[in-house]
């Protein structure tokens, strides 16, 4: 397995050809993209995004403009539903809300995604790490309370564990 991080984030082409080499493996999903929320305007409970993270919010939007992105996934709260909005509007889909706690549901979602999907999940500090232990990515992911710039890439193998890939963007 492989895993490393990138300053900054790659091309877009170079995440698309990324993902078209695990997709020639024919399983579940071309690639599975998760992320954390953006950066909040504050610690309430359903807090918008600040200005930095409406700007990390386009940042997203860049780097997964081209990637194909199929599906995407948010739980119920303003800061992921806004840190998904600008790559949403451009690849004209609408992301489906799963409740943070639900994570059976979200599992049950992605994995009766076709073969050729690329779904993007925003989730939260506490959901992404387990949505990757669930996803049977074998390294430990902890994201700290201002650890905003995340891009886990999972592309699933057509036998054993899959890829996992962590950027920055």
């Amino acid at each position: 397995m492989y895993s490393g991080v990138v300053k900054p984030a790659p091309p877009a082409w170079l995440v698309v050809v990324l993902v078209l080499v695990g997709g020639l493996l024919g399983h579940a999903q071309e690639a599975i993209y998760v992320v954390r929320h953006a950066e909040r305007a504050d610690q309430s409970a359903d807090s918008a995004l600040s200005t930095q993270g409406l700007n990390r919010a386009d940042r997203l939007r860049d780097a997964l403009r081209d990637a194909g992105v199929t599906q995407i996934f948010t739980s119920e709260l303003r800061r992921t539903i806004a840190t998904a909005a600008p790559l949403a509007a451009v690849r004209h889909l609408t992301p489906q809300q799963i409740p943070a706690a639900d994570a059976a549901t979200l599992a049950a979602r992605i994995a009766a995604a076709g073969p050729r999907d690329r779904v993007l999940v925003v989730g939260h500090s506490n959901t992404v790490p387990a949505l990757l232990r669930t996803l049977q990515v074998d390294a430990s992911i902890v994201i700290g309370d201002d650890d905003y710039d995340n891009l886990f890439i999972v592309v699933p193998q057509k036998e054993g564990r899959p890829v996992l890939l962590r950027l920055k963007y």
